[in-house]
């Protein structure tokens, strides 16, 4: 799904300004990619993937940056805390950033100014959390040792050790 995403996004950006219908494509390719990871978020059997194993409160987030700064932070089996907020960030903006592009074709919403440049807004965020996203995945990787990017592609991981956090 990473690799279909960056995809969707680099199509996306290099049809903007294109009157075909690319642009379109891309955009349902990514809301079709939310769409399934949502499903997978709320019903996969895999713990690991589900947004209730990994989405923790803000206060132990908080305690996980705080960790991060101290360098004592520990490792996940799974997404870390910080790692699963940005899960989150970027299906939700990837969602509204479909969103607006779809009410941007439609007759009521058709024209608007508004609408354009708030599409274009969440497509600059879009690109800014891929960037926080990317920093953090190979910080992470540094930090604890692992090849998170091999991890994301098969979707193993080395096996737990003391003190990671399942």
């Amino acid at each position: 799904m990473h690799w279909t995403w960056l995809l969707s996004m680099l199509g996306s950006w290099w049809t903007r300004e294109s009157t075909g219908p690319w642009h379109l494509y891309f955009g349902y390719l990514a809301l079709g990619l939310v769409a399934v990871r949502v499903v997978m978020g709320l019903g996969s059997r895999n713990p690991y993937i589900r947004f209730d194993h990994f989405a923790r409160p803000w206060r132990e987030t908080w305690q996980y940056a705080l960790a991060v700064l101290a360098r004592t932070a520990p490792r996940y089996r799974g997404h870390n805390p910080l790692g699963g907020w940005m899960v989150l960030a970027l299906l939700a903006t990837m969602a509204l950033l479909g969103l607006t592009g779809w009410l941007g074709t439609t007759d009521y919403f058709w024209g608007y100014a508004w609408l354009a440049n708030l599409h274009a807004a969440l497509a600059w965020l879009m690109w800014g959390l891929m960037a926080v996203h990317v920093v953090g995945v190979g910080f992470t990787s540094l930090r604890h040792q692992e090849n998170l990017l091999l991890a994301m592609l098969t979707g193993r991981k080395r096996p737990a050790q003391p003190g990671d956090v399942l």
